[in-house]
């Protein structure tokens, strides 16, 4: 290319550019907050951020300014940027209404669900019957793991939106992860009104059954919910261990198999059937499925214990302290592996850690709340993650 042309070339090109900086200048200067508004209102995101971060470089104390600027990069999914422009206003006018709720909403929007729970619990405060800030204020709740909180503000929220169901589906889960089961139940069975051959609703109404006591109704749930859906992961693993729970070990053994048939390599049920090998007086047969247990996950409480019992009447006693301190750090305040270990350590004429262990399954009171009882846990590590609920609309 010749001189002259690639001359010719540049001063096209630093024109296009001067022309698009006096463009922007002429909108920072001219730019007032009803040419925002204006540019707002026809649906020039873009050219209204613009317009409004102009007014708040000729204004920076302007608290309304940044409160706007906020708005229209919320409307352009720039959340980010939208939390820093709400940031800002709040740092200059904490009493700006509907910022907090703006700046809450736009932390949500982010998956950022703890540092959206300060700003929505003051929306909520400032004006009590928001009810998007309390719906919003539950699910940041529930995001964090918080259930007995995220059940407080959801049960309002809900009531007063039936045909949520997604909503109502985040009540109950929370009600179930927190305990209250009664709650959780009535919010299942609302939702298998709507859906009654669907195998998770069964599932999880019969996960609050048994955390009501009820076993015998929540072993008719999960056989329900295998009837349903034979394949659903994990039914019929949840259905046995109820039959474990009732005793009913042939019940139990033959669902662990039907779970292990769909998924080979189901640790939890490859723990519960060594166990009952191990109550069945099959020492060889329980090892095989604990050992098997504990090398696809070694967090299994059971099967860290009933390895260590059987290691210790083969008298294997090092190998099952070894699985008994492991099955502590699992659980450290059950008083059932102290037991154990001080057992195991008395047999070793090692008086003192027997001593030591007997001493601490005095200091330990047996729990109400049983983790071998917790059927929420056994079926699942958390509950599902926020994506499906939406806040509701403004």
């Amino acid at each position: 290319m010749s001189t002259g042309k690639m001359n010719k070339g540049w001063i096209v090109l630093l024109g296009a550019v001067g022309l698009m900086l006096s463009h922007s200048a002429a909108l920072a200067q001219a730019a007032s907050p009803a040419q925002a508004q204006a540019l707002e209102q026809q649906g020039k995101l873009a050219e209204a951020a613009q317009a409004w971060e102009a007014v708040t470089q000729s204004n920076p104390r302007d608290a309304a300014a940044f409160a706007s600027l906020g708005v229209v990069l919320a409307r352009e999914q720039k959340y980010p940027e939208a939390a820093s422009a709400y940031r800002k206003a709040l740092a200059l006018n904490p009493k700006l209404p509907g910022v907090e709720l703006n700046l809450g909403l736009a932390e949500f929007k982010q998956g950022r669900f703890d540092a959206a729970i300060k700003p929505l619990s003051a929306a909520l405060a400032a004006v009590p019957q928001q009810m998007q800030a309390r719906t919003l204020l539950g699910l940041s709740y529930y995001g964090v793991k918080r259930f007995e909180d995220a059940a407080e503000y959801l049960k309002p929220a809900a009531d007063a939106d039936p045909a949520n169901a997604e909503l109502h589906q985040v009540l109950a889960q929370s009600c179930l992860w927190s305990r209250q089961y009664s709650c959780a139940l009535d919010e299942f069975k609302l939702i298998q009104e709507h859906n009654p051959d669907s195998a998770p609703a069964h599932v999880l109404t019969g996960e609050a059954l048994d955390g009501l006591g009820k076993t015998p109704e929540a072993i008719a749930e999960f056989r329900a919910a295998a009837a349903a859906s034979p394949r659903e992961p994990n039914v019929h693993f949840g259905l046995g261990y109820l039959y474990w729970k009732s005793h009913q070990y042939d019940e139990a053994t033959q669902e662990f198999k039907a779970e292990l048939a769909l998924d080979p390599l189901h640790a939890q049920a490859l723990a519960y059937l060594g166990d009952m090998e191990m109550k069945a007086a099959h020492p060889d047969a329980a090892l095989q499925f604990l050992r098997k247990s504990i090398q696809l996950k070694d967090d299994i409480r059971i099967a860290a214990i009933d390895l260590g019992v059987i290691l210790a009447q083969q008298k294997q006693y090092a190998d099952a302290v070894t699985a008994l301190q492991h099955a502590v750090t699992l659980d450290s305040a059950e008083p059932d592996v102290h037991y154990r270990l001080a057992r195991v350590f008395q047999e070793m004429g090692n008086t003192a850690e027997s001593q030591k262990e007997f001493a601490k399954v005095r200091e330990l009171k047996e729990k109400a709340d049983q983790k071998d009882e917790d059927m929420v846990r056994k079926m699942s590590a958390s509950p599902p993650a926020l994506g499906s609920p939406q806040p509701p609309s403004r």
